[in-house]
């Protein structure tokens, strides 16, 4: 069975290790060493990723991500009645760790019961949510699963990833010409001025059901009293219509040629990236209709519907690892005000632990 406590108790200490995205290491240290403890074959792939193996055919593979947002240093776990909340000057940390704590859980209490069960990769990766870069790193010579569940969804573990956007991230520095801003400002060109103009012209927020554009980043200048020779801003779009995915860049594109035009003094340089691809999850796929017939034998609803955000589980699948995505608990991500339910996190390890016996 689930216990409860032990659950909530390595929650807690999980979001008491700071791992925000790149410095994941102490974290992993604390699961490589609990992993081993029940008798899994631990590995690092290159990129720092953990991977814990049984052995045995068609293992079935759990995979969370180790790393946390800002302002996630110094997290003092709060429990309020039902919930978990953070002391309100940081986020949670549910954002993974949630996923983290019902895996092991999971795991713990299947293997500490001596439980037949089907053999287990476990799956937990750096760099989530800098741009699913630990995913998109992982050595996938050392993966033998060809079907996953990734806990890293918003809500209980009922709530399913159906549809999930494309993601492209880009970058824009402008090069003007600098002035004493109180002698002879008229000789100077200013990239502040310039970035301001273009970012205007850019479109913001939600576009439409399945779109969105964001300017997340913006900096330049280095003095008052200069006219600033340089300034960047960095944003995102991302959307789960191909069509608009790609027409949002050409007018990205569009906007920047002519506001070169319009200053040709000036030098616009820019750089996109796809960070990660767009998939509509299939729910006759085997892995699906696994996970929700374990959902229904625990009485819990399967809430299949889309999501703004990208997972693990969009590099996976690329890969041709058939992946799943549920909720593990955690609502509020990315802000102070993230919360846990602590009956959700029960079910989302209880999920997990019938996840691996069910499928035996």
């Amino acid at each position: 069975m689930i216990d409860k406590e032990r659950l909530v108790n390595s929650f807690c200490e999980l979001v008491s290790i700071d791992s925000p995205s790149d410095e994941e290491e102490e974290v992993a240290q604390h699961l490589i060493a609990r992993l081993t403890n029940l008798g899994l074959t631990v590995e690092r792939d290159a990129h720092g990723n953990v991977i814990a193996s049984e052995p045995g055919e068609l293992p079935l593979l759990l995979s969370a991500h180790m790393d946390t947002v800002e302002p996630g240093r110094g997290i003092i776990p709060v429990i309020q009645g039902d919930r978990i909340v953070s002391q309100g000057n940081t986020i949670l940390g549910g954002d993974c760790k949630a996923g983290v704590a019902a895996i092991m859980e999971g795991l713990e209490s299947v293997i500490e019961e001596g439980l037949p069960h089907r053999p287990v990769q476990v799956v937990f990766t750096r760099g989530e949510e800098i741009g699913l870069v630990g995913a998109s790193n992982l050595d996938y010579s050392m993966i033998r699963a060809l079907e996953a569940v990734v806990f890293d969804g918003n809500g209980p573990v009922n709530t399913i990833t159906g549809s999930s956007p494309s993601y492209m991230s880009f970058d824009v520095k402008v090069t003007g010409r600098g002035a004493h801003a109180g002698v002879e400002p008229e000789k100077g060109l200013s990239a502040i001025r310039i970035v301001s103009e273009l970012i205007q012209e850019l479109p913001q927020g939600r576009l439409d059901e399945e779109t969105t554009f964001n300017v997340g980043l913006i900096s330049g200048g280095t003095v008052r009293n200069a006219v600033p020779v340089e300034a960047t801003f960095g944003g995102e779009f991302r959307s789960r219509n191909t069509e608009t995915f790609d027409l949002l860049r050409l007018q990205v594109q569009d906007t920047l040629r002519r506001t070169r035009e319009r200053y040709q003094d000036a030098q616009i340089e820019e750089a996109f990236e796809v960070m990660f691809r767009m998939y509509n999850l299939d729910p006759d796929e085997a892995v699906v209709r696994m996970a929700r017939g374990i959902m229904e034998e625990l009485r819990l609803t399967p809430d299949i519907r889309p999501s703004g955000g990208g997972t693990d589980g969009n590099v996976m699948r690329l890969q041709g690892i058939q992946s799943v995505v549920v909720g593990m608990a955690t609502n509020g991500m990315h802000t102070v005000d993230e919360y846990v339910v602590i009956p959700d996190l029960v079910d989302t390890a209880t999920f997990c632990r019938q996840l691996l016996t069910a499928s035996r």
